[in-house]
């Protein structure tokens, strides 16, 4: 199952025996793990229902006791191992989990990792409960998920502010969340769009000089915005490093050596080559197609190549990586 439908279960009350989170992606596992806190039992019936305990300060005898016992005057009990990675000797839970108590809900909180898919655990738990497996979203991603996320938010956020978010923040789901509760707070009262005028005054990034302005000004060959931006990133180091600057160039350059091939180069016919549910985003690699041929592509992809490892040090003594970003947006646009 996948998170929105265990999500949409829980908040229906269509509760599991068993649940475990696991994965590298903490985020989707805490969200998953608060909403049973805050939905399986009224505050007056947790006192005596709601067992909360940590993998390091228990062990597996005591989590089978706990699980066993019977609810006090309410139809469930909720017990919730969180970080149940340290669990010690966690494959014994396996003769729980082959027959669990209807009116226990246990929950595996266990992250950066998973169980042991060889392990008779996982199969128990599989097939008397619910296995969510969080995986990171990779960085070209999050943009979607903030989108998403604002929806759910009951609010709107265009591309260029989505994009913005992501170059500064990364996939780091739990951070990233957290600055978008900050713009949640500041928001004007009736104001339904995130603007970029709003990440710029509560959160610190720049509307006009970003990543997503750089990658703007490159498709379109704006050689003087190009230049602008590589000053404003060259004096600004801490809050735009190079790296990242890296990785949203080569995404979309690795993207565009798709595009050649395309049968149909419209924005529609783009944005299905590249899984896009939005044929606007489709719009810059349109202009990239006219300024850019497939050979000069070929070149910018192994240009970025090396200064990415330039920047790491590789054949590199002196030049900072201001200087770097210079010299390589030269040679990518000329």
């Amino acid at each position: 199952m996948t998170f929105e439908q265990i999500k949409a279960d829980i908040t229906a009350r269509k509760f599991s025996p068993l649940y475990l989170f696991m994965g590298d992606e903490p985020y989707f596992i805490d969200e998953l793990t608060s909403l049973l806190i805050d939905t399986v039992l009224p505050e007056e019936e947790k006192d005596f229902n709601q067992t909360i305990r940590y993998g390091m300060e228990t062990d597996v005898a005591t989590v089978i006791t706990l699980a066993r016992s019977f609810p006090m005057m309410s139809d469930y009990q909720l017990v919730v191992i969180k970080e149940a990675q340290n669990l010690s000797k966690i494959d014994e839970l396996e003769i729980y989990a082959k027959n669990p108590l209807k009116s226990t809900i246990l929950v595996l909180n266990y992250k950066n990792g998973t169980l042991d898919k060889r392990k008779k655990l996982l199969a128990a738990i599989e097939k008397n409960g619910i296995v969510l497996e969080s995986k990171k979203i990779p960085e070209y991603k999050i943009p979607a998920f903030i989108t998403s996320y604002m929806q759910s938010k009951n609010l709107t956020i265009d591309q260029k502010s989505a994009q913005m978010l992501t170059d500064y923040l990364g996939n780091d789901l739990t951070k990233l969340t957290n600055e978008i509760a900050k713009l949640l707070i500041a928001i004007p009262q009736g104001q339904k769009q995130v603007t970029a005028d709003l990440i710029e005054q509560n959160i610190g990034i720049s509307k006009d000089f970003n990543n997503y302005e750089l990658l703007k000004a490159v498709v379109e060959k704006n050689i003087f915005k190009v230049n602008q931006i590589a000053d404003y990133f060259e004096k600004n180091p801490k809050n735009n490093p190079m790296i990242v600057t890296l990785v949203v160039l080569f995404n979309f350059f690795s993207n565009l050596m798709v595009c050649y091939w395309a049968k149909n180069k419209t924005e529609q016919g783009i944005a299905a080559e590249l899984g896009f549910r939005n044929p606007y985003q489709a719009k810059d690699y349109i202009i990239a197609l006219k300024n850019y041929n497939a050979f000069k592509c070929m070149e910018v992809l192994s240009l970025l190549r090396v200064y990415d490892g330039k920047c790491k040090g590789v054949d590199n003594v002196s030049a900072s990586e201001g200087e770097l970003l210079k010299e390589l947006l030269y040679k990518m646009t000329h």
